[in-house]
């Protein structure tokens, strides 16, 4: 679904990042400007500016009014973050008051739904008010952007932090707001799958898609098939030690996602791109015989052998294993590539499959080549066409998606962010062509399918496949500034898309990543302001 194959060396570097260091509290410094409401990326539904603006002090309590332990809990997220640069305690109470306040239900919150969020700044207190807490989590990413980029530093800065006066009202366009990680071409423990959730979440992402399975490698525990990991995840591309997530890994990551209110989608790819448990298992080929380990990056060669009773077995019990690790909703089963694999195979195949991920509570996704067999009901398609997709192809697609099918969008000349941004990008491919900042902003979900219902786009996710990346530089290299464009298309109105208005704001967001660390690619499409 992603590559055809990879020409030339795989390149392992990436320009290093380009922050400064911040000065000192102690040092003179001219005051940041109160950031404007309508900065903030992604765009909000609603903004009212007016009014004074909040300024944080010492005094300053966080305040969480008649709150549960889980709004305390995004509280003391909140005085986590913002406590290393400005020096101030940031209490948490339960006490009623001036200061930051986190509210959750009251009046006007019903039609926030289960993601959107109200912010109030005036002289006396800015208030952050949801239905549910998912939105005060969110409307806490929005009050990180309205303080100055230094607010991001690990060490105490010179304020003042003050946020504009006036309103934001805020809910999502899409529900499914998603980012895929390629964890099988190459392996990235825990902690970098976690920096990864934290960078996700700054942009309300929501799903946390994990590639754990592939030609290169096997990436996640599973107890009644032990070799799938040990041995299909002992190697990665180019020939690396690999690695694999054990359950408690696994259940980690879920943990740290759904702190962030990021549901994790799992997928194991198949009947194609299943090298690495062919290798692990000789019965699950048709000929008995396992194939080496694979560390290449060639697509299509692989096929579980359908007619065997034995896959069902294997598959059976991977599914039921992955779907009592995960409380989400959904589970990938891949289906992309399978170019080993005849049409009537994929379609036995696919029929014995869904109703197993059904039977263990799941509701099925999988690349839109599902829509060439027979989706299940609720089933999801994620489309990753691009301009060189034939017409029947997407016929099919927008076929199904009229006959109830729902789609996650992710055109791979558009939203895969492992494409380079250009000629000379030291990572990434470019099989889909070069995808540059405003290529991957300046699409509308909504009319990119011609023929596809309105109603069946369910949202968006970026993926990124990992081939040539192998560090957490090289993703965020890939991954910023791209990201947070796919984002806002989740995330904001259609009225609010503007290339020229969404440049100046991703500007903006340079200096904050510049104080988090992140290894960005300053892309000349962007005014990004002096350092």
């Amino acid at each position: 679904m992603r590559r055809r194959r990879l020409l030339g060396p795989l390149l392992l570097t990436v320009a290093a990042a380009l922050g400064t260091a911040a000065a000192p509290p102690t040092a003179a410094r001219a005051a940041a400007p109160t950031v404007p409401l309508d900065r903030v990326v992604p765009a909000p539904a609603s903004v009212h500016e007016g009014g004074t603006p909040y300024t944080i002090g010492a005094a300053t309590r966080i305040r969480v009014p008649g709150g549960s332990g889980e709004v305390r809990r995004i509280a003391g997220h909140l005085a986590g973050l913002l406590r290393p640069s400005t020096g101030y305690a940031l209490p948490v109470t339960t006490k009623d008051g001036d200061g930051i306040v986190l509210r959750l239900g009251g009046r006007g919150t019903a039609e926030l739904g289960a993601e959107g969020y109200r912010l109030r700044a005036d002289g006396r207190a800015v208030t952050l008010s949801a239905r549910r807490p998912a939105g005060l989590f969110h409307a806490v990413q929005t009050l990180r952007q309205l303080l100055p980029a230094a607010a991001g530093e690990h060490r105490e800065q010179a304020g003042p932090w003050r946020i504009a006066g006036g309103t934001i009202a805020d809910t999502p366009r899409y529900g499914y707001r998603g980012a895929m990680l390629d964890v099988s071409r190459h392996f990235f423990t825990v902690s970098q799958v976690k920096r990864y959730i934290d960078q996700l979440a700054m942009y309300k992402i929501n799903k946390l898609h994990l590639h754990l399975s592939d030609d290169q490698g096997w990436r996640i525990a599973i107890r009644s098939w032990p070799r799938l990991a040990t041995y299909g995840g002992s190697t990665q591309v180019g020939g690396g030690k690999g690695g694999y997530y054990s359950q408690d890994d696994y259940r980690e990551i879920i943990r740290y996602a759904a702190d962030r209110y990021l549901t994790v989608v799992p997928e194991i790819d198949m009947p194609g791109h299943t090298n690495a448990a062919l290798a692990s298992y000789a019965d699950l080929n048709c000929n008995g015989v396992a194939p080496p380990l694979y560390t290449g990056t060639h697509v299509g060669f692989s096929s579980l052998c359908v007619p065997k009773k034995v896959t069902y077995d294997f598959v059976d019990d991977v599914i039921r294993e992955l779907a009592r690790l995960t409380p989400g909703r959904y589970l990938h089963i891949g289906g992309d590539e399978a170019h080993s694999t005849s049409h009537a195979d994929y379609v036995t195949f696919m029929d014995k499959v869904q109703p197993v991920v059904a039977k263990y509570g799941k509701t099925v996704i999988g690349w839109h080549q599902l829509t060439g067999a027979h989706p299940a009901k609720g089933a999801l398609a994620q489309y990753w066409g691009y301009d060189a997709t034939g017409a029947a192809e997407r016929q099919q697609v927008t076929d199904a998606a009229r006959n109830g099918t729902g789609l996650i969008l992710s055109p791979a000349d558009r939203a895969y962010l492992d494409m380079k941004y250009d000629k000379d990008t030291p990572l990434g491919l470019s099989w889909a062509g070069y995808v540059g900042v405003r290529r991957a902003y300046d699409w509308d979900p909504g009319n990119y399918l011609q023929g596809a219902p309105g109603d069946a786009i369910r949202g968006v996710e970026a993926p990124l496949w990992s081939e040539t990346l192998s560090t957490s530089a090289h993703i965020e290299y890939m991954a910023f500034p791209r990201l947070p464009g796919i984002a806002e298309l989740g995330w904001s109105p259609a009225d609010t898309h503007d290339w020229a208005s969404y440049r100046e704001r991703l500007a903006a967001q340079g200096p904050r990543w510049d104080a988090l660390g992140i290894h960005y690619y300053r892309s000349p499409e962007v005014p990004w302001p002096a350092a």
